[in-house]
């Protein structure tokens, strides 16, 4: 089979242009198909992924999951374009002022190597597939969401069978948000430490039970991925790799929303999941704008990624990965945040402003300052039901962000 065979005459002559165009970028447009073996699993668990990809993905049958033919192509061994890489410090190098002043202040990506092994994380033990397959198999894990943002979840020991086996497009991904507060799952908190460089978590003082979710324990496998996006409320994050690879593209907050989300340039046939992103839709991005600002890097087990708010991004696992990630707000995006945060969570966000005048009152006058900058009002509970009824939409779309 021919490397374009998937496909059409006139995609061809699109894909061969752009190549010419985008030349100074290491991205293919092309991938090599080969055949590969159809999964073996039981007819229980057949059903059951057959049952979670009807509800997760229902604009497409189940047996199109793969037409895309990423399983056999080599999609995941495109190269990276080096001269757009991404700083890298090692953690014994690293200073928190020094990171503070030098990457979270300016709002600069940067990969800390070395940081769970440095700080002692038992995840560097615990987190391996054969011992997490052990401890955890009959506990429950979130893999996706239905049409009306209802969590679809599976036994982690289906999840491992499945991940074995797939070969989907673009595969469920295991994406946990709740594993802090289940019993059988409480033990993966106690694993990692925030590492040292994100001391502050200003969202806490609102208590567990008012702030977004912000801690996932992820299990994606290979050819899974997220589609380009920011992180809700302004929120900074940081993203540690214990097994596999991941593959990212980060764009500064200035690059137009349109031009990252690469409207208009799928094809018909052609997904819009992390797959085609980067390897179709990226690469015309660059073809029509050669001098678009951006890094994309790989990231190795170990890694600790920071990514500031306002920095859109997306990331493709080269492998069968396991990863943990929050999302923070600090002094340093404190602005950023309380701005969205006021208008996305406005309830959470009086109560917040209620602490922050206890705990950090300086913090506490700027977001007041703020408000009157941007001749802001605060929510107050004498409301129409229109007023409310707009609150909790806004609500809703931060919790459906996080997720």
């Amino acid at each position: 089979m021919s490397p374009n065979s998937h496909l059409s005459s006139n995609e061809m002559n699109n894909s061969s242009s752009m190549k010419g165009k985008a030349s100074s970028s290491c991205w293919r447009t092309t991938y090599r198909h080969r055949s590969v073996p159809q999964p073996q699993l039981s007819s229980k668990i057949q059903a059951i992924v057959d049952d979670i990809k009807r509800k997760h993905r229902s604009d497409m049958r189940v047996d199109t999951w793969t037409n895309q033919g990423f399983a056999g192509s080599d999609i995941c061994d495109m190269p990276i374009d080096t001269s757009k890489d991404i700083r890298r410090e090692a953690c014994t190098e690293l200073s928190v002022q020094r990171f503070i002043d030098e990457y979270e202040k300016p709002a600069i990506p940067v990969i800390i190597e070395g940081v769970p092994e440095n700080e002692g994380w038992t995840a560097c033990e615990n987190w391996t597939f054969k011992k997490l397959k052990k401890n955890y198999k009959a506990a429950y894990l979130k893999v996706g969401e239905d049409d009306d943002g209802k969590t679809l979840r599976m036994k982690f020991k289906h999840f491992c069978k499945y991940m074995k086996t797939q070969i989907d497009d673009s595969p469920l991904y295991i994406f946990d948000s709740t594993f802090d507060d289940k019993k059988e799952t409480t033990q993966l908190l106690h694993d990692y430490k925030v590492p040292k460089y994100f001391p502050d978590d200003l969202f806490s003082l609102v208590g567990e039970d008012c702030r977004p979710p912000y801690r996932w324990f992820l299990v994606g496998p290979k050819r899974s991925g997220t589609c380009v996006h920011l992180d809700p409320l302004g929120t900074s994050a940081w993203n540690t790799l214990l097994v596999g690879r991941k593959r990212w593209v980060v764009f500064p907050p200035h690059v137009d929303k349109r031009l990252v989300k690469a409207k208009g340039l799928v094809y018909p046939g052609e997904d819009d999941e992390a797959g085609n992103y980067f390897a179709d839709l990226l690469p015309r991005m660059l073809a029509q704008q050669p001098d678009l600002e951006y890094m994309e890097f790989m990231q190795y087990p170990g890694d600790t990624v920071f990514v500031p708010g306002g920095w859109w991004h997306a990331v493709y696992n080269i492998d069968d990965t396991i990863a943990v990630t929050q999302n923070y707000c600090s002094h340093a995006n404190f602005e950023r945040v309380w701005r969205k945060t006021r208008s996305g969570r406005k309830r959470m966000a009086v109560k917040w402003l209620e602490k922050l005048q206890i705990e950090y009152p300086k913090l506490a006058a700027l977001a007041v300052h703020l408000n009157e900058m941007d001749d802001y009002k605060m929510y107050e509970k004498k409301r129409t039901n229109e007023s409310e009824a707009e609150d909790e939409h806004s609500k809703k779309k931060s919790k459906h962000a996080m997720n």
